[in-house]
């Protein structure tokens, strides 16, 4: 009796195998579409500060570039499809953990921090977990996206019809500036008619936090003339529409990178040198107009109507279509800045 059961069972459990593995055959696991959140996205951070994601998908893995908040656009360390629909963005550094006596590295670390990703619609959600630095806990960040739509094509600037220029800078004082936030120290003023970024700091004293200028008046596209003097040394940045930084640096002689002077920030490189060396006043003309930035550095074309595909690091803004002030970067180091003129396009 118990043999016959036992058989019973067996052809059973067989059935169940058999039916199991039929059924698997023929209603295969299906896959994620990965298009949904191919492409460009602006990402708004918890906090107000502004990001960009760029998903592809190459002939047989996902790659990705991304900004976050300030710096660069950089590459991702890993980029895969999880559960739940859940795209999981990989950002990775290395930590030194311990020097040796002449503050050499002897022990290092790869940390990596981690995006978790949902879609809906035309947008994105997510959040941003960063290991502390004990390693003993996780800080979390949100934040939305927006699809950003291809850039169109490169505008034809010989046709351009432009407005009434707006003389941004008077001379005498800072009437038409404000900080972004106003919380922090202002290290503008007016000397000699010129506007001076000096953004000391006292040794033995807190570190002061210096704040960025910018206008009253926001604006669409626009060329936009300026001179500015940057002393040895020195680092600051003009950004078109609170978005995109146009690098202002003391970088003569220096090898072409896309952080020079005159660059789109980390995104467009200079065609050629055409600084001068660290105090000769320089002369920036700037043209933004659909989604496209020209740059001419001292009467040299070095950006030529080059599409730019999202804001750079530092940007306060993340919509590429509304309007937006000219900022001056304050925080970094001194410079000197005259004869700021902005003419806008007319469409």
């Amino acid at each position: 009796m118990k043999t016959a059961c036992f058989f019973i069972v067996s052809v059973i459990a067989s059935f169940i195998i058999f039916s199991c593995r039929v059924e698997t055959k023929e209603t295969p696991i299906k896959e994620t579409d990965i298009s949904e959140f191919l492409g460009q996205w602006t990402i708004d951070i918890e906090g107000g500060s502004v990001g960009w994601l760029e998903v592809r998908q190459e002939d047989n893995y996902l790659d990705a570039d991304i900004l976050w908040s300030g710096g660069s656009v950089l590459p991702v360390s890993n980029i895969f499809l999880a559960r739940d629909h859940i795209l999981t963005v990989q950002r990775s550094n290395n930590v030194v953990r311990k020097r040796d006596e002449n503050k050499d590295p002897v022990k290092t670390q790869v940390v990596t921090s981690w995006l978790e990703i949902t879609k809906n619609g035309d947008r994105i959600n997510g959040i941003l977990l960063a290991p502390r630095r004990n390693g003993l806990s996780v800080d979390s960040t949100t934040f939305t996206g927006t699809k950003l739509p291809p850039v169109p094509p490169s505008p034809d600037l010989a046709s351009l019809k432009f407005g009434k220029p707006v003389t941004l800078f008077n001379g005498k004082d800072l009437s038409g500036w404000r900080l972004i936030n106003e919380s922090q120290a202002n290290g503008f003023k007016v000397v000699d008619g010129t506007l001076v970024n000096d953004p000391v700091q006292k040794d033995g004293e807190p570190r002061v936090r210096y704040g960025n200028l910018r206008t009253d008046q926001e604006f669409e596209d626009f060329n936009l003339k300026l001179e500015v003097n940057i002393p040895e040394g020195s680092n600051s940045g003009v950004y078109l529409r609170g978005m995109y930084e146009i690098q202002v640096m003391d970088s003569y002689k220096r090898e072409l990178n896309p952080h020079n002077m005159g660059a789109v920030y980390s995104r467009i490189k200079p065609a050629v040198n055409a600084e001068k060396p660290a105090g000769i006043w320089q002369t920036l003309d700037i043209t933004l107009c659909d989604r496209h930035i020209t740059v001419i550095l001292n009467g040299t074309k070095i950006i030529d109507n080059q599409p730019v595909y999202g804001p750079t690091g530092g940007a306060i803004k993340s919509d590429v279509f509304s309007p937006g002030p000219i900022y001056l970067q304050g925080d970094h180091g001194k410079v000197a800045y005259r004869n700021i003129l902005l003419t806008p396009i007319v469409k």
